[in-house]
């Protein structure tokens, strides 16, 4: 099922493909935490990473270190060849015969699925400028079923609904499960009208508002994403709305008690440190939920999958 298959876009896995996905992270979680796991031993994953990161890389590497592989890391991009005008192509055919699988995140969309073509390995997307983030999906989706339920879900996603890839994944993914979708954005960084008509032509329940407070008492997720200046071709716009929502504890006075908030991370002033100490904040649960299922899809991509 997943032996030698790129992780592109979660438009390309079915409802049960994710389960099994999940299903294996759990199963590996306490190695994830510690425990001892030698599934990867002599596999090498190559980390290429054209724009900054600290969870995805780092969880990543953790993950495979944790299956008992090792790293390669690319580095800044001005410190490789691509410096001297070596195309994406090229290099992927190269470090492709050095490892057995590749991680990939680059500014460009469409740069995961570029490299997907030239690659002899599997290749996995780490995020496309603001096209998809799979991986990140699969964690959100193993965060809901571990801190709340899949079945029946109400979920806001809140924020950068434009430009953040985050969410455009989730959209796709949370479909396949029957959730209801909220979206809550400033009226400029709405999510981009093909994503809602292939929402509805899925039969997805998806409303739209620009004002949070109208949701909190209705849903169980509530999930922020940070206004992404660096997606911003000017910076004036990005100043009009960069402080669209901030989530304090005041805020959550009428929301409901299961209610969970989650973050992709990281935030800037979205919401508020004061929040980290109630019961509804999961996001740096969240963010550790990363490794397990990060070495559930290494493990079944490069490893004995699911045996």
């Amino acid at each position: 099922m997943f032996a030698k298959r790129h992780v592109i876009s979660m438009r390309e896995f079915s409802r049960d493909e994710i389960d099994s996905v999940l299903d294996l992270a759990e199963s590996l979680e306490p190695s994830a935490r510690g425990g001892r796991c030698e599934a990867l031993r002599g596999k090498i994953l190559a980390l290429l990473f054209f724009e900054p990161s600290t969870r995805t890389r780092l969880s990543f590497e953790t993950a495979m270190m944790r299956l008992g592989g090792k790293t390669l890391n690319l580095g800044p991009a001005e410190g490789s060849a691509m410096a001297k005008g070596e195309s994406l192509a090229d290099t992927i055919r190269v470090i492709g015969a050095y490892a057995d699988a590749l991680v990939i995140r680059h500014p460009k969309e469409g740069s995961a699925r570029l490299a997907s073509q030239f690659s002899p390995v599997p290749v996995l997307n780490a995020g496309d400028g603001a096209g998809h983030h799979p991986t990140q999906t699969l964690l959100d989706l193993y965060t809901i079923r571990k801190e709340s339920s899949l079945d029946d879900l109400k979920i806001a996603l809140v924020g950068d609904l434009k430009y953040g890839r985050t969410v455009h994944s989730l959209a796709y993914a949370l479909a396949l499960y029957g959730a209801e979708i909220t979206l809550v954005s400033p009226p400029t960084l709405e999510m981009p009208d093909r994503i809602k008509a292939d929402l509805a032509g899925n039969g997805t329940i998806v409303r739209e508002t620009h004002a949070l407070d109208d949701v909190l008492g209705e849903v169980d997720v509530l999930y922020i994403t940070r206004i992404q200046k660096e997606r911003f071709p000017d910076p004036y716009e990005y100043q009009k709305v960069a402080r669209s929502y901030r989530i304090g504890t005041e805020n959550l006075e009428g929301a409901r008690d299961r209610l969970i908030i989650m973050h992709p991370l990281p935030r800037v002033d979205e919401i508020k440190p004061e929040v980290d100490e109630t019961r509804h904040a999961v996001y740096f649960r969240q963010s550790f939920y990363g490794v397990p299922v990060r070495m559930a899809l290494l493990k079944m991509l490069v490893g004995d999958g699911l045996e």
